[in-house]
């Protein structure tokens, strides 16, 4: 369903795009090379009717989006994945208590049996 819409999204917004280019802006553009269809409509219908096609291209890509969004289930919700998955998903997020436990360090408190050395005379 998805990608339905969003091939007929892809579809209306090159058709859009064409729409855009043929208008005739103030100083002339595409529309200048398509004389015949002025000619048969009419210039300021023709202008009309690309101004109209805009609109409701444009409006239609706006819908399209918002449908697309509410229809496309979005990473927020819950998903429905192998449990086995979900498993060693935690098993590796855990941390891994590889080192073995410290030995408390006996440091000796007295010197050994060194005596001090004699003061000098």
């Amino acid at each position: 369903m998805a990608s339905l819409l969003i091939i007929i999204t892809i579809i209306i917004c090159v058709l859009l795009g064409f729409i855009v280019l043929i208008q005739n802006p103030k100083g002339g553009g595409l529309s200048s090379n398509f004389s015949s269809s002025s000619q048969l409509m009419g210039v300021q219908k023709t202008g009309d009717f690309l101004e109209k096609g805009t609109w409701v291209l444009a409006i239609a890509i706006m819908v399209l989006s918002l449908v697309i969004n509410v229809s496309v289930k979005g990473g927020g919700g819950q998903r429905s994945e192998d449990p086995a998955l979900m498993e060693q998903i935690k098993k590796a997020s855990k941390p891994a208590n590889t080192a073995p436990a410290a030995a408390p360090i006996n440091l000796p408190t007295t010197p050994a049996t060194t005596p001090a050395p004699a003061p000098k005379k």
